[in-house]
């Protein structure tokens, strides 16, 4: 009976402590009634209105960037465009060709406080060669904008061109393929790639670009398992399991290159090649086959000799050459003065 009891004691003490555990909680993470609400979207963005911030902004709020000499025309002639659409959302902009940047700036008719962080996009974007159309959608809510940087991945620039040639793809194809998949507008450009669209989608674009600048995987591999994925989210029975079994697995195969044959052929001959001669047959032509040993040796330690001399002199030579002066031409100028104060000059080079 005893320990029935204190186990019992045991089982109410534990009870006790989770309770005071779940006491100790915040106010704030009480359950609300609209988590569980199955009409309601957490995910969604709602769209600013404007009453909820009559009073504007009470500080100035500005940001600038340059932009390369190459677009100065064309934002010449779209600047109208960008600055007609800012002013909807009261954001003053401006352009300075002298210095070659753009600023954008609330004014007190901003009511929005996030879109001042737009307009900041919006300005990186044109200097990365956005087309003005495409970068003005960046003002709405909905759309996401990322900048990847490529330059560092590859140190190497022939690796690097022909890698971020990958991205793009004969005629685009591979490039349009990754904007169907994934949602997004990419623009492959100079030492960047810049991408508009979801963050699900920007995400996906950031990991593809990034796994094929340092050579983990080819874009072509990644579009298949993005077609995979598409296919897999219209089974509804598959939302909540695990699709590693259904999708491909591709494993990194270091192919040799085949080394190129830099011999020229020989022209064909039918003939064997003729006998080359033996040392023996070599010594009998010269007559240094009927020698002694002894004159043998003389005439081999004579030729040895020869050699060291004229190895000897080479060096002495070039060790000379840091003594001897270089050539100097002086110039000497003599003057010689006429009655009439004319000046005749006689360059005599030495």
């Amino acid at each position: 009976m005893e320990i029935h009891s204190e186990e019992e004691n045991g089982v109410a003490n534990e009870s006790q402590a989770l309770e005071q555990k779940e006491k100790r909680k915040g106010k704030h993470d009480k359950p609300k009634p609209w988590d569980d609400d199955p009409n309601i979207d957490h995910w969604k963005i709602e769209k600013f209105d404007p009453s909820w911030n009559d009073g504007g902004m009470l500080e100035v709020s500005s940001f600038s960037t340059l932009f390369p000499q190459y677009r100065e025309k064309y934002l010449q002639e779209a600047w109208p465009m960008v600055k007609s659409a800012l002013k909807e959302f009261g954001v003053a902009c401006e352009l300075n060709l002298v210095e070659g940047s753009m600023t954008v700036s609330t004014t007190r008719k901003t009511r929005d406080p996030y879109i001042i962080i737009k307009a900041r996009d919006l300005i990186k974007l044109l200097s990365r060669s956005l087309p003005a159309p495409q970068a003005i959608k960046i003002l709405d809510d909905e759309m996401q904008c990322d900048i990847i940087k490529i330059s560092g991945m590859v140190r190497n620039k022939e690796r690097f061109v022909k890698r971020r040639q990958h991205l793009v793809g004969p005629n685009s194809s591979t490039l349009k393929a990754l904007e169907i998949l994934t949602g997004c507008y990419i623009l492959v450009q100079g030492n960047t790639v810049a991408a508009m669209g979801s963050f699900k989608g920007l995400k996906q674009v950031r990991r593809i670009v990034e796994e094929c600048m340092l050579n983990k995987m080819h874009p072509v591999y990644n579009i298949k398992v993005l077609m995979m994925k598409k296919e897999l989210e219209k089974d509804p029975a598959l939302a909540q399991e695990n699709w590693d079994r259904f999708l491909p697995k591709f494993k990194k195969k270091n192919v040799k290159q085949k080394k190129v044959n830099t011999k020229q052929k020989k022209p064909y001959t039918p003939f064997p090649p003729p006998q080359q001669p033996s040392k023996i047959d070599i010594q009998l032509e010269t007559g240094e086959y009927f020698l002694s040993n002894k004159r043998k040796s003389a005439k081999i330690w004579q030729e040895k000799q020869e050699k060291q001399a004229e190895k000897t002199a080479e060096n002495k030579r070039k060790r000379e050459e840091a003594f001897i002066p270089p050539k100097v031409y002086v110039i000497i100028y003599f003057a010689i003065f006429s009655t009439i104060h004319k000046i005749y000059v006689v360059r005599i080079i030495l």
